[in-house]
């Protein structure tokens, strides 16, 4: 592959690019983490500015940027709904042509996945996706980079979500697993099933690079899994329905019962935070030896780094 390729280019959604390209970008991750352990400086962002657009809260998507891009010498610029008139008094079409104009690159965290793409598609510039209410692809990459570190590859693991199945970051996995040749399953009641069109578009990429898609409402599911992820049971805008949503996925918490219904010692715990430990997850998983969450936070950082650093011109 011809990193050039990737100059200029947004990330909205993994369906977007290749495994190739994917696979240029976990490498990429991978050794600006090892520079980083190394203490290597560089500034491949001298004189770049990236603006950080927040229509919602953030502890490791908004770090994650800001330090991978300040380290590199760039100037990122937090932009919240209160500093700036996105789809207020101004359009989103003509704020990203503004932005466009004054930065190299833009992020955006917020609700609808339609302004991220008006945002990519208006302002000229890359536009990183930091999480929708459809997609969450920067958490899905630190997520396989995390897999990659514990078994040294991910084409083949199993990889089990475990609570709301149509959440973001259940369809953020299915597509860059299902891309990368990762098994993967999603244990889910059936009112919280994620939805037919982007299921069958997995099963398309899976049968291309020999994995498998699986959804179930079954927890015995979770046998053979290398790795299980949950999420927050009442994602955020979703308040109103916490009490049903809490009946509904109570009996899908995992706890040390369900890590030992795969039936390997080795299987890690994934999540990707913040975490209400005592619902989707037990204390003594996620604090315990098999959690993985913390290494995930960090990775968040460094795999967002690197898809700048490819992507920026």
């Amino acid at each position: 592959m011809n990193p050039e390729q990737l100059k200029g280019r947004s990330l909205l959604t993994w369906k977007d690019y290749s495994a190739e390209e994917i696979r240029y970008l976990l490498d990429l991750s991978k050794e600006v983490k090892k520079q980083k352990k190394q203490g290597e400086l560089h500034q491949r962002f001298i004189g770049k500015t990236l603006a950080l657009i927040f229509e919602k809260r953030s502890t490791r998507t908004r770090c994650a940027f800001e330090t991978a891009f300040g380290e590199e010498g760039g100037h990122p610029v937090f932009l919240s709904t209160q500093d700036i008139q996105l789809g207020a008094k101004e359009s989103v079409e003509d704020t990203a042509r503004v932005l466009g104009r004054m930065f190299d690159a833009i992020e955006f965290r917020g609700f609808k996945q339609e302004t991220v793409e008006k945002l990519a598609a208006y302002s000229g510039v890359p536009v990183y996706n930091g999480l929708t209410d459809v997609f969450h692809p920067t958490q899905a990459i630190a997520d396989i980079m995390t897999l990659e570190e514990a078994f040294g590859t991910s084409r083949g693991k199993k990889l089990c979500f475990v609570g709301d199945g149509r959440n973001n970051v259940a369809r953020s996995l299915m597509v860059i697993c299902s891309k990368l040749g990762v098994n993967f399953t999603v244990v889910t009641p059936h009112a919280l099933e994620p939805d037919r069109s982007l299921v069958e578009q997995c099963h398309m990429y899976a049968a291309e690079s020999g994995s498998s898609i699986e959804i179930t409402d079954n927890t015995d599911a979770v046998s053979g899994a290398d790795a299980i992820y949950t999420d927050v049971w009442v994602s955020m805008g979703e308040e109103s329905q916490r009490e049903s949503r809490i009946q509904l996925l109570r009996p899908y918490q995992v706890n040390q019962g369900l890590m030992n219904k795969t039936g390997k010692k080795e299987t890690i715990f994934l999540h990707c935070l913040p975490a209400v430990k005592g619902e989707e997850v037990s204390p003594d998983v996620i604090d315990g030896n098999q959690s993985r969450a913390w290494d995930q936070a960090e990775n968040r950082k460094h795999t967002v780094k690197a898809i700048m650093l490819a992507t920026i011109k």
